[in-house]
């Protein structure tokens, strides 16, 4: 029998998102039928722009009406769900895989602010895409938790900084980040980055934000609610004040040892299981070097294990990395048809876009862990990143928070900057 992972690699679920493709198919149709484009004749110019306006309104009436129904879906999904019977809602029907929505998501209103800054109703050739209804549902979960927003976490690179670069000076979204700590809201990175308690590493990769903060004039207080966690959910720091009464403002990360906060019950692995794990995944791994006769360099950190090429990989490479380690660990763990979520040791095997790593943990844990310790419910929590696919390791944080996927860092400051829109 041809294994699930084999079966054509194009139409793999891990290349897609099932409720924005039902979303992308609804739509579909009354873009077929309404939105052919017209000729024009020269000396119907005037008449035809008049007509393509009226036609470009009923358009997003016709959009906008679609989303309303699905926002109606939504909304008994939610009701069926708190019952505790969400399979009952016609949503569940329609995408067997949807999760759970923490807020309700105003999509029609989403979709018309959307409309006025990206002409989607006027398009005649190309039908709203996966990007258009991507940047609807983060427009809409926006609104949603604007009101109660306590807790923010964020991925690191492609979402606050270029992949694989540091955190700039002088961006907008330092001032962004800033006015979020002035509005007593948590902000956390969580990120796969992994340099154990080693705060200097992580200070020089936030260096331009730290020194914002500085410049900002941030009081150590507001500054005390900035946190980063590394290696998913194993490294946990606190953003300080380094200055004395002698020193301009300076501000660092200060190391919270594991003692310091309730991760016990999120992580109650040992070292012997982690390493044992680890072992397992590097074996895999390295079977993929050999496979693929590509070159690249095994990396093997305390609780992590990854994949760094020599020369540039394609997508359907490091997929193939992230996608057999998955497999691999989770028959070692003696549950292969189980997420990486659900088994005794929960990892990540993600495509970080130039590489492919195993971690210990997963943003789930690190985003659980900063909810417990900052008293911050589902509906209060929002987590931004770029890797939402099965493949990537922002994914496994919609089952504990509200999620905005972004792709690169100016998608993060529009949302930030739609997110003090709403709070002003």
């Amino acid at each position: 029998m041809t294994s699930q992972y084999r079966v054509n690699y194009h139409l793999r679920a891990h290349k897609r998102d099932s409720l924005i493709e039902f979303i992308k198919g609804m739509l579909l149709t009354p873009f077929v039928l309404h939105s052919q484009p017209a000729a024009k004749q020269a000396h119907e110019t005037k008449q035809v722009l008049k007509a393509e306006n009226a036609h470009e309104v009923e358009n997003a009436q016709r959009y906008a009406e679609i989303f309303a129904s699905i926002e109606e879906l939504i909304e008994e999904h939610r009701s069926f769900t708190s019952q505790g019977i969400p399979t009952y809602s016609r949503l569940a029907k329609l995408v067997p895989s949807i999760g759970t929505f923490f807020t309700p998501l105003p999509l029609q209103q989403a979709f018309e602010r959307v409309n006025i800054q990206d002409k989607i109703s006027a398009r005649k050739h190309v039908p709203p895409s996966f990007n258009d209804i991507r940047r609807i549902l983060n427009m809409a979960q926006v609104i949603a938790i604007a009101p109660q927003l306590k807790l923010v976490t964020f991925d690191g690179d492609m979402t606050l900084y270029a992949d694989g670069q540091n955190f700039e000076e002088d961006t907008a979204l330092t001032a962004l980040l800033i006015a979020l700590l002035r509005r007593r809201i948590n902000v956390a990175i969580v990120t796969a980055a992994g340099y154990g308690d080693d705060a200097p590493r992580y200070e020089h990769r936030l260096s331009g934000l730290l020194a914002g903060f500085a410049r900002a004039g941030l009081a150590p207080s507001e500054a005390s609610r900035f946190y980063v966690l590394g290696g998913e959910c194993n490294f946990l720091f606190r953003c300080i004040s380094l200055s004395d009464n002698n020193d301009s403002k300076r501000f660092g990360l200060q190391y919270v040892p594991d003692a310091e906060y309730s991760s016990s019950a999120l992580r109650s692995w040992t070292d012997t299981q982690v390493q044992q794990l680890l072992d397992v995944a590097e074996a895999e791994l390295r079977d993929c070097v050999g496979r693929m006769a590509v070159s690249a360099e095994i990396l093997r950190k305390p609780r992590a294990v990854g994949l760094v090429p020599r020369a540039q990989l394609t997508r359907e490479q490091l997929d193939e990395c992230a996608l057999s380690s998955q497999l691999a660990l989770l028959k070692f763990q003696g549950s292969p048809k189980s997420q990486p979520c659900d088994v005794p040791i929960p990892f990540c095997a993600f495509n970080g876009g130039n590489d492919c790593w195993v971690d210990i943990g997963n943003k789930l844990i690190g985003v659980r862990i900063l909810q417990d310790m900052l008293d911050s419910p589902p509906a209060a929590t929002l987590h931004v990143g770029d890797q939402f696919l099965s493949t990537g390791n922002d994914l496994s944080t919609r089952t504990a928070c509200c999620t905005c996927w972004i792709i690169n860092p100016e998608e993060t400051q529009r949302i930030l900057t739609e997110m003090e829109a709403i709070l002003n």
